[in-house]
């Protein structure tokens, strides 16, 4: 998410990507913090969940004061370091800091807000490399990120939701909430604004979106991506699958995009083709 500003802008310069590459420094920093402060609010909660109480403070192997002095420590230091490379930077990354305090003490807990709040790191993960190499922000660009977070937040959602179901414990508050038939229509409609919004920013200057409407070329990509991901994370498509792959049931995104060949080559796909617009564009330019 950190370099995806520099690869929409066509931008391959090193003293960008080495911005944006700081950038990343800072956030897997600052996101390492909040994971053990999180880990530490959870940790009852954790201890009776199926995958999670396998987690190193949840089984005891590190101690919640020792987690949460870590986290101070990479903190100071996520900040002290963003704030060298550019002081905008600095603030995205404390605002990042603070938002996800917010969801570890009481957003995660508010239907909704906990979306928006889970969506927002990728967010200002986008909007982090743009400020650190100092590129300048398409609203289409911020628009397509921030659905495509929110789809991947509901998915998470979805799964967290039959996972509690199938064990019989609730690990999650919030989930409470949350039906299925509700989480679907969510799913729809940002799924659909998601692929819109990135058709439009795809037309090129004239809706001032992309150098370029030859990145029209990529939408098929994103649309199968979509796709691919609505299908594994379809609940009778899960259960299909059973025991065979239980790292590609929704519940961490991140695995999904890992270990799922359909998802790995779609953004392979789209990776290719976007460089090679971006090379050619250059070239004319």
């Amino acid at each position: 998410m950190v370099f995806a500003a520099p690869l929409f802008a066509f931008r391959f310069e090193i003293e960008i990507w080495q911005r944006a590459l700081a950038a990343l420094v800072a956030f897997c920093l600052i996101s390492s913090a909040i994971y053990l402060l999180n880990d530490c609010l959870d940790v009852e909660v954790d201890r009776v969940h199926p995958s999670k109480r396998c987690r190193s403070i949840a089984s005891g192997l590190v101690t919640v004061p020792a987690a949460l002095a870590t986290a101070l420590m990479l903190t100071v230091v996520s900040l002290s370091f963003a704030a060298v490379i550019t002081p905008k930077l600095a603030g995205v990354v404390l605002l990042y800091g603070l938002i996800q305090v917010g969801y570890c003490l009481k957003l995660k807990h508010q239907p909704l807000l906990d979306l928006f709040a889970i969506a927002s790191g990728f967010l200002l993960r986008a909007i982090a490399g743009a400020v650190a190499a100092g590129l300048p922000l398409s609203p289409w660009f911020l628009l397509t990120v921030g659905l495509l977070a929110l789809f991947l937040a509901i998915e998470k959602r979805k799964a967290e939701l039959r996972v509690t179901k199938n064990a019989g414990v609730t690990t999650r508050t919030v989930l409470k909430r949350y039906s299925l038939p509700l989480l679907l229509r969510l799913e729809s409609l940002v799924a659909t604004s998601s692929f819109m919004s990135y058709s439009l920013w795809a037309a090129g200057p004239a809706l001032k979106g992309a150098s370029t409407s030859w990145m029209l070329l990529t939408v098929p990509f994103v649309l199968v991506g979509i796709f691919r991901y609505q299908l594994l994370s379809d609940p009778e498509e899960v259960e299909r699958r059973g025991t065979l792959r239980p790292d590609l049931n929704g519940e961490k995104p991140e695995e999904i995009l890992l270990n799922d060949r359909g998802i790995q080559f779609t953004l392979i796909g789209w990776v290719l083709t976007t460089l090679l617009i971006g090379l050619v564009n250059h070239a004319a330019a």
